[in-house]
């Protein structure tokens, strides 16, 4: 059970979460969609605990892990996995190592100095990429891959925590359509078959309505929608990034037909 009660982030006089409050109950396929500086990924980092809020709570199981400290907030943010839009590997390490990496934060600096690894772990880490496809990829430094093999390496090394909840930040905005499909699917299988909450940031209608269970769209910091994807209309998109009657949804599309042309009008759109 999550719960987000009015949660803020101010920087400076400006609230970049302002007041946001909702409920997860169980292990959901949840999207935020919203166009650049509506606050989703400044949400997603107080979260994992890579900032702090400035108030409100989320509560984890009843737990407020904004108030968590120290070694708390660490073991905290190994239940909690980050994948991020730029993957976050160490380009000249082995795709193993990278996964490895995953649980450096048990690992004694003795053991992390000489890269010592127990045979358990290197076998987890092996079977990890098994699953995601890529184990043939073990070897090869990580900077070899193309950006959906390592955007894959990146879930690898989540996987490798055991998290409960997976935050995923607009983990396919660099990819291609054929990549992007890649890395969703991998996130929904995960969802799907394991269990885990995944709560990923999106920039495309398309996706969100693909793969979640629930769609929360942010503006200004604030929530301007909560619902299921078939309540995601038009009409409700232009609401949520704050555009005029133009607004072309297609613009949004990730698929692998999808037309370049529109795609840089919503670029456009959601850097203006």
């Amino acid at each position: 059970m999550l719960e987000v009660k009015a949660v803020t982030r101010m920087f400076g006089r400006k609230a970049a979460v302002d007041d946001v409050s909702f409920a997860v109950d169980g292990p959901a396929f949840v999207g935020i969609i919203g166009r650049s500086g509506a606050g989703k990924s400044t949400f997603l980092r107080m979260m994992n605990r890579l900032l702090d809020a400035t108030s409100g709570e989320i509560r984890v199981d009843g737990r407020d892990v904004l108030g968590l400290t120290g070694a708390a907030a660490r073991a905290w943010q190994s239940h909690c996995a980050m994948i991020f839009q730029q993957f976050n590997l160490v380009p000249r390490m082995d795709v193993a190592s990278n996964v490895l990496h995953g649980i450096l934060n048990r690992r004694s600096t003795l053991q992390t100095m000489f890269n010592l690894w127990p045979r358990a772990d290197i076998l987890k880490a092996l079977d990890i990429l098994d699953r995601l496809g890529i184990a043939e990829q073990a070897s090869k430094r990580a900077e070899a891959l193309s950006g959906g093999q390592q955007q894959r390496v990146a879930i690898a090394r989540a996987l490798m925590q055991d998290p409960r909840i997976i935050l995923a930040d607009e983990p396919i905005a660099s990819l291609d359509p054929m990549n992007a499909q890649v890395v969703m699917d991998t996130l929904k299988r995960i969802n799907v078959e394991d269990g885990r909450m995944v709560i990923a940031n999106l920039h495309t209608l398309d996706t969100a309505r693909r793969y979640c269970d629930r769609v929360i769209g942010m503006r200004d910091g604030r929530i301007v929608f909560d619902g299921t994807p078939d309540q995601l209309s038009t009409g409700v998109a232009r609401e949520i990034y704050g555009a005029d009657d133009s607004f072309n949804e297609a613009a949004t599309s990730t698929s692998i037909t999808g037309d370049a042309k529109a795609d840089r009008t919503y670029a456009d759109l959601m850097l203006s």
